[in-house]
């Protein structure tokens, strides 16, 4: 990709009206867009880093034999009637009269309209399991609209749903997903913690993804080993800052970003809309279900506040918008000759090749951009030979031009 030709620019200042660091860094450096308060628009470079969370999530996905997806976002009033949450959740769901004056909500989460389309598809013992996940857009009327993209009202969500016919064969799925997220999270990057939280009205408790970070708005209880309690739990333990586990772990306090959460859900949204199954026996017995959510705007976000100097961002290599940033700080053959090597190798370059811009603010774009590696050529390089430096190194080195292609590639 040339730069000359990307379709955003960088600012060299933030909105004065944000004060996350994940908001400041991904508006300058021409990530995202802000609509409107919890409202932002995903520019190239920030959906190629999306898509790129999006695979990884996939992949993990599809590892533990989930089907994907795609279902609506406009929702009918008496699927969310059945479980009482049309009226419990009209602060949260965006809910209307359309010009047919039908009662309309907009999907912000979907266990009621997933289990009543599986009422259609699972009879019998022999239907079960199945796990079914979407990646999609989600509305929620957040009235705490705030930290960029880690809380919106618009929002990217993957949510997965399985089905059972047994508690055992919950509890092993349930399991398999729960190393799904570690596999997700170690991928992109984040020490996310498996984090001890309430179940709510589904269970005794359920289990919440939660990065350690200062500007995070949840309290959790950690351990070095990783073991961790949501302050709920937590206080229901008896866990305590500066205290210690049974083992003898030292517990700390801290903020913490949730990037994602695992929930039983038992019989709840079953029973409500007649989703049954035949047992071996000929019984009909109400399906047992589970819902595990990942937000992938939020791991972004997270992933900018864990990774980041008073420069720019320092993308994980997993899911940058690019693997190298070439600055051309001379314009000669020599620099597109080098590109058009680099990208016939599959190499991913942006390639900044603005003739009306200095070579310092070159090199302040691609601080604040912030992709894995930057190599440059210019007035001092000498022939065939690459200025080489790793964004989260401070230093730089010189390298054969010949030697670049496997230097990357390793």
């Amino acid at each position: 990709m040339r730069q000359s030709q990307l379709f955003t620019k960088t600012l060299k200042d933030a909105p004065a009206d944000e004060t996350a660091i994940n908001a400041k860094l991904l508006i300058r450096g021409g990530f995202v867009h802000k609509v409107m308060a919890g409202v932002y628009a995903y520019l190239p470079l920030g959906q190629r880093v999306l898509e790129r969370i999006n695979t990884i999530i996939r992949e993990e996905m599809n590892a533990t034999g989930a089907q994907e997806l795609s279902m609506t976002v406009f929702q009918n009033k008496e699927t969310w009637a059945a479980t009482g949450r049309w009226d419990s959740a009209k602060e949260v769901m965006y809910q209307f009269k359309d010009s047919r004056g039908s009662d309309v909500g907009l999907g912000w989460t979907h266990e009621e309209p997933l289990t009543a389309i599986a009422v259609h598809h699972i009879n019998s013992y022999r239907d079960l399991p199945k796990a079914v996940y979407q990646i999609q857009t989600k509305f929620r009327n957040e009235p705490r609209a705030k930290s960029g993209i880690l809380r919106g009202r618009e929002f990217l969500m993957k949510d997965l749903y399985s089905f059972h016919a047994s508690h055992e064969s919950l509890d092993e799925y349930y399991e398999r997903m729960a190393q799904a997220y570690a596999n997700v999270f170690a991928r992109v990057g984040l020490p996310a913690l498996r984090t001890k939280a309430s179940g709510g009205l589904f269970s005794k408790f359920s289990d919440e993804y939660q990065v350690v970070a200062d500007v995070g708005e949840d309290t959790i209880f950690y351990t070095d080993d990783g073991r961790a309690w949501n302050a709920d739990v937590a206080t229901e333990m008896g866990i305590t800052d500066g205290g210690a586990t049974e083992d003898g772990a030292t517990i700390r306090k801290g903020s913490a970003i949730e990037v994602g959460n695992i929930f039983k859900l038992g019989t709840k949204f079953s029973d409500a809309l007649g989703l049954s199954f035949t047992n071996e026996q000929g019984d009909r017995q109400p399906v047992i279900m589970a819902s595990y959510g990942i937000g992938p705007g939020r791991v972004m976000g997270a992933v900018v506040e864990l990774n980041y100097d008073e420069a720019g961002i320092i993308w994980p290599k997993s899911i940058a918008p690019f693997q190298v940033h070439f600055l051309a700080l001379r314009a000669d053959a020599r620099c597109e000759q080098l590109y058009d090597t680099l990208t016939a190798q599959g190499i991913e370059v942006l390639f900044d090749d603005r003739a009306d811009k200095s070579a310092g603010e070159k090199f302040a774009d691609a601080d604040l951009i912030g992709c894995p590696v930057r190599i440059s050529i210019g007035g001092k390089t000498p022939d065939g030979k690459v200025e080489f430096k790793l964004r989260s190194e401070k230093e730089f080195r010189i390298v054969d031009e010949s030697e670049l292609v496997a230097l990357l590639k390793d």
